[in-house]
């Protein structure tokens, strides 16, 4: 025990790092007054992996598996951040076809994301049933995942220059189907939550954060327009085709958990949106690999047929490729927020530095300011309304 000023008798606890609520291995170490939440420390790096440095020692390509296993809920937004900051550096342009296919995979991977963060956060306040439905949707997504990589999460499907391959035809009339249905299971969910007394209760007035603390600890996401802050890196440093979509941000002004509850559910719907406009708008056909030669392999058939084109596809397997001297950012609007990369390039194959911008890492700073003044219950609420993934914040 301890004495802390203007406060009576102080206990510190440990929470996690194998508790449930915290949902990965997140250790917190929790000052409390009687069950009035003094401070909290977050304390990170049970699952430190050394991604970054890990990208020095690889080719460009070699990275994109690293990058899955950030925001492993996510690892498509991931994969489209880190190709977009090489892309940056040859300035290559990616086929149509391609750029409809990233950003259909990058929604849906938004869509997982809030179907297991609705999930988590509803059971971690005491609400099951919308766990059940939400995992149910969940699993189709996943499903589709796998029909079009072979993978349920981290399938690494992104390319610098396009996408791995093509998808069956049976997955794009299959995601046509639950983009359908989707909206009504929206409505599901708000149906159980958005108006239940005890779910308001746990919600309303927690973890409040304003305009201004948001920009002042750099939260960005759904924690920042939660907050009254119309901000969304889509729309506002837009990046691929997302200035062919129409599509709204939502935006709430209370600062609460309950207002990022709202937020996000509106993001599910809006999202749904985007995949219906991305499946009606993309072309019928079409290349989904740039054939720039700077990053790009030989066809198979070229190689069956020419030299030259054995050679270079040898070269780029084993030794990979050579971006200019420079550096490069590429932020994207990911589930979380902004998740960005930045490469430092010294013309040879492999990256010089690589520092990757994840959201949970900078929204996780504002946990003691959002739970200071609290009941001990309500810690768990916060960290569900925070929406962090430990894989990105370690790295």
């Amino acid at each position: 025990m301890s004495r802390i000023e203007n406060v009576s008798e102080v206990v510190t606890i440990n929470m996690g790092p194998q508790h449930p609520s915290t949902h990965g291995v997140l250790r917190l170490i929790v000052d409390l007054d009687g069950e009035t939440i003094v401070n909290v420390e977050p304390d990170v790096g049970f699952l430190h992996r050394g991604t970054e440095k890990l990208a020095e020692n690889r080719t460009y390509h070699q990275t994109i598996p690293l990058t899955d296993r950030l925001d492993y809920l996510s690892p498509l937004s991931n994969n489209l951040a880190y190709c977009l900051a090489v892309e940056k550096f040859f300035n290559v342009e990616i086929p149509e076809r391609a750029e409809y296919l990233r950003i259909i995979l990058t929604e849906m991977s938004r869509l997982v994301s809030h179907l297991v963060w609705i999930a988590t956060h509803a059971l971690d306040i005491g609400a099951m049933t919308v766990f059940l439905y939400a995992f149910r949707e969940r699993e189709e997504l996943l499903d589709l995942f796998e029909m079009g990589t072979g993978q349920r999460m981290t399938s690494s499907w992104m390319r610098i220059g396009g996408v791995r391959e093509d998808m069956p035809e049976e997955f794009y009339t299959t995601l046509a189907d639950f983009v359908s249905r989707f909206e009504a299971n929206v409505d599901t969910y708000e149906n159980l939550l958005t108006t239940n007394r005890i779910w308001m209760g746990r919600t309303i007035g927690i973890g409040h954060l304003t305009a201004e603390e948001t920009m002042v600890y750099g939260t960005s996401g759904p924690l920042m327009r939660g907050s009254g802050v119309d901000f969304d890196l889509r729309r506002d440093e837009t990046y691929s085709i997302y200035d062919r979509f129409n599509w709204e941000i939502p935006v709430e002004q209370e600062g609460d958990t309950y207002a990022r509850y709202k937020v996000r559910m509106k993001e599910m719907r809006e999202s749904n949106k985007i995949l219906a406009q991305a499946l009606e708008q993309m072309p019928a056909e079409g290349e989904v690999m740039t054939d720039d030669p700077r990053v790009s392999m030989p066809k198979h058939e070229d190689v069956y047929e020419r030299m030259e084109a054995l050679i270079r596809r040898f070269y780029i397997v084993s030794k990979g490729f050579r971006p200019p001297k420079g550096e490069t950012y590429q932020g994207i609007e990911g589930t979380k927020g902004e998740v960005g990369f930045y490469l430092v390039s010294e013309g040879e194959e492999r990256p010089y530095r690589m520092k990757i911008r994840s959201p949970s890492f900078v929204n996780l700073g504002v946990l003691n300011k959002m739970a200071k003044g609290h009941m001990l219950a309500d810690l768990v609420a916060v960290i569900g309304t925070n929406d962090v993934v430990l894989g990105e914040i370690d790295r």
